[in-house]
């Protein structure tokens, strides 16, 4: 499992620790092996955040996390040999803050149920129809559970 950052500064040894497992946990659930798994994850701020959500979404506004995925089919070629490049995860730092203190928890549990959200995004998981999001929804509360990171 590699997970390739842009700012070190920001991810503490446990964080790294944390976002690995998390990763992991996703990767595994789908059947896949996390060891060839590659991510890139980017921390960015508000304005460069709602530029790229601008540029890749036409939604003019910020937003928390985005996804990027690199495979589209689990089933083909990108998923065999030494390498399995999942795609990039970029993160708001202000709206993990935000976000943070409007839920009434912490900046690490607010940063991993992210970045677990922008994996799952990555496997092919979305939400938008109801059962989809039900779906995406109760493998985040798997993930979440299983790192002991709770509401």
């Amino acid at each position: 499992m590699r997970i390739l950052t842009n700012r070190d500064d920001i991810l503490s040894e446990d964080m790294k620790k944390l976002f690995a497992s998390a990763a992991r946990a996703c990767i595994e659930g789908e059947g896949l092996d996390p060891e060839i798994a590659e991510i890139s994850l980017s921390f960015v701020s508000l304005d460069e955040i709602h530029q790229l959500n601008l540029d890749y979404r036409s939604v003019d506004r910020p937003t928390d996390v985005l996804s990027f995925p690199m495979i589209e089919d689990f089933n083909g070629p990108e998923v065999e040999g030494d390498e399995m490049v999942l795609g990039d995860v970029v993160i708001c730092m202000d709206k993990v803050k935000e976000q943070a203190e409007e839920f009434g928890h912490s900046e690490t549990r607010e940063m991993v149920y992210l970045f677990t959200h922008s994996v799952l995004h990555l496997l092919g998981y979305d939400h938008m129809e109801d059962e989809d999001k039900a779906e995406m929804r109760a493998r985040e509360d798997e993930v979440m559970e299983l790192l002991q990171i709770l509401r």
